[in-house]
């Protein structure tokens, strides 16, 4: 019995990992996944561990870590279909409980915040999805389907059917666990967009500058030109009004 449920968790882990992958084209390359030893690995030395037996649980941990960049410590309950894409840098500390159907990426960490005893790990329930370089810390609890972005520090519980991102984590979406349709809580800052809008505002203010600026010079030069334009008939009545001509002026002394 214990070994017809040992072959029915490995067969789940191994659905899962073409569940989520696309990259698995058939079970010959499934079979080569280091996620997949690790969890292999995992469940025997947990085995041993729940039985008490001292130092072999810990060793079989640290083989696991040294052919598969994967640290999972013996005494962490992992649920069936647990599926780590990639793997390398992925620390699961000793209290961790993680649930059915749970994806990690690389660089995951499901660590505690201090030395004390007890519970100090996270517990992650049902089909949670943690991203990329993710830290989760603490006995916090993340909710059935929720999804941790990449990058994000959690130390806080994670309400289920939700997103957490950020450092630190805070909730953005909520999911309609029947439809699957998002609905945002929270705007995220957009500095590029509020960047690019600054920029749009000034092109804009700038142009309506120069178009000021245009139309009063042509209104200045459409004075000068009309001053200029009346410039010789306003000399030559001047010449016309003018009693002595220049010539008599000249021949009186005018400019001696």
């Amino acid at each position: 019995m214990r070994l017809s449920h040992a072959l029915c968790v490995l067969r789940d882990d191994i659905r899962a990992i073409f569940r989520n992958d696309p990259a698995a084209r058939n079970l010959a390359e499934v079979l080569l996944y280091p996620g997949l030893h690790a969890i292999i690995l995992h469940r025997l030395a947990h085995a041993l561990y729940r039985r008490e037996i001292p130092f072999i649980p810990r060793l079989i941990s640290q083989i696991s870590r040294f052919l598969t960049g994967i640290e999972i410590h013996p005494g962490a309950r992992i649920g069936r279909g647990f599926f780590i894409d990639h793997g390398m840098g992925v620390v699961i500390g000793e209290t961790t409980e993680i649930g059915d159907w749970v994806m990690l990426y690389q660089g995951v960490t499901l660590g505690g915040t201090g030395k004390q005893t007890g519970k100090r790990h996270p517990t992650v329930e049902d089909d949670v999805v943690i991203g990329v370089g993710a830290i989760v810390l603490g006995a916090i609890r993340i909710g059935r389907g929720a999804r941790i972005g990449g990058g994000a520090v959690v130390v806080k519980d994670v309400p289920p059917h939700s997103t957490a991102v950020g450092v630190p984590a805070r909730i953005v979406a909520r999911r309609d666990p029947v439809t699957g349709q998002s609905r945002r809580v929270e705007q995220l800052p957009d500095p590029e967009g509020e960047m690019l809008r600054c920029l749009h505002d000034k092109v804009l203010e700038l142009e309506m500058r120069i178009a000021d600026l245009e139309a009063e010079t042509h209104v200045h030069h459409e004075e000068h030109r009309l001053r200029y334009d009346a410039l010789p008939d306003q000399l030559w009545q001047t010449l016309l009004d003018e009693t002595p001509s220049v010539e008599e002026e000249y021949n009186q002394g005018a400019g001696i």
